[in-house]
């Protein structure tokens, strides 16, 4: 059964985009079948980082009539990419016939052992549908507090709308181990002072010059530099992950995940304060 997991962050310019790339070249380099989703609506940072040009995304399956199957790019670094950037706003407009012929469509991305989301960053309503769906989300943070108050205003949402899975932490941009940990405390002190909704560390990425030559490059830093810094770091949150889910951690499988996630795209979700945060990443893990 495949492993779901949404990479997500408050803010734009965490570095969100480079550490789900980075983390999905791990998995595969370790045997699993990865598809790397990208649903940063509108940016398409995973193409920017490897000089991608997608003749096809998720648009085309929408309303140009190809199959999901036509629109992968195939084994890039021993990932599939899914471009679907371009086409994740229509999600919100399908009729019913087209919603379920979808469903069914996605559905073949149950051959993959890992399925990573890239989202946008906020607390937009793609964002919050593809979170809301996921067994797994991984939260991106920094030190920075505009990067911690974003985080919070995002796990808010999610404990409003009484997500069930499991939340995790990755902690990026930090000059040590001693300035992450000092971050995730404060991050951990908020969420359950205020929202009482379990959070976990996943780890830590720390800053490397290798990985702003690595997206000048467009290149990702795991394979450019990967005994850097930050891919050693890379490395270890990818063998967390491999440890498995947590034991309580109900999988669905990959029609379930599909069909509810097309329901909440179908619905607003009416977030309050709604800050999406599009501005261009930067950060420890690579300026996307």
């Amino acid at each position: 059964m495949s492993r779901i997991i949404t990479i997500t962050s408050g803010k734009g310019g965490v570095g969100k985009t480079t550490i789900a790339l980075n983390l999905a070249l791990y998995l595969s380099s370790q045997g699993y079948k990865i598809c790397l989703f990208d649903a940063d609506l509108g940016l398409a940072n995973i193409n920017i980082l490897l000089g991608l040009h997608p003749e096809h995304t998720l648009k085309d399956v929408l309303l140009g009539g190809l199959g999901i199957e036509e629109i992968i790019i195939r084994d890039v670094e021993g990932v599939d990419i899914l471009p679907g950037s371009s086409g994740v706003e229509e999600l919100t407009n399908l009729p019913l016939g087209k919603l379920e012929e979808l469903s069914q469509t996605l559905s073949g991305l149950e051959k993959y052992e890992y399925l990573l989301f890239d989202t946008s960053a906020g607390i937009s309503q793609d964002v919050i549908s593809f979170c809301l769906s996921s067994p797994e989300v991984v939260v991106i943070i920094t030190p920075e507090p505009t990067s911690l108050t974003d985080a919070y205003s995002l796990v808010k949402v999610l404990k409003q709308k009484q997500y069930d899975g499991s939340l995790a932490v990755v902690v990026n941009n930090c000059k040590d181990f001693t300035m992450a940990k000092s971050a995730y405390t404060k991050f951990k002190a908020a969420i359950n002072k205020y929202l009482a909704i379990d959070i976990k560390p996943l780890g830590v990425v720390l800053q490397d010059p290798k990985v702003v030559e690595a997206v000048k490059e467009q290149r990702p830093f795991l394979l450019t530099s990967p005994n850097a810094k930050a891919s050693l770091c890379i490395k270890k949150i990818g063998q967390k992950l491999i440890e498995g889910p947590p034991d309580e951690l109900e999988l669905p499988k990959m029609p379930s995940f599909w069909k509810r996630c097309l329901e909440f795209f179908q619905n607003p979700l009416e977030v309050p304060g709604k800050r999406e945060g599009r501005e261009p990443e930067k950060g420890g893990a690579g300026e996307v």
